[in-house]
């Protein structure tokens, strides 16, 4: 099963797709959220969000600065006051 994950900006939607797991840089600490993940909200601090998009492949990772995360029924949704790139 895949994880459905929106990267947004207050300009845009950057990315949204169906991924293994995402890794957030969260304010205590890195997180790895996956299908099924119990909800949730926190606060993300400026680094690399890291995006599996299969089991064993390497990340991918996007440079974002501040913002929120938040896992529901919908999968997660990273809402970043900055992307690079």
């Amino acid at each position: 099963m895949a994880l459905h994950f929106e990267l947004v900006t207050p300009a845009r939607l950057v990315r949204s797709e169906e991924v293994h797991m995402v890794v957030i840089p969260g304010t205590e600490g890195e997180m790895g959220v996956l299908q099924g993940h119990a909800p949730f909200m926190t606060t993300i601090k400026d680094g690399p969000l890291k995006v599996y998009r299969t089991e064993n492949g390497a990340p991918e990772e996007v440079l974002i600065q501040g913002g929120f995360a938040e896992v529901g029924a919908n999968g997660l949704t990273v809402l970043a006051e900055h992307v690079e790139g």
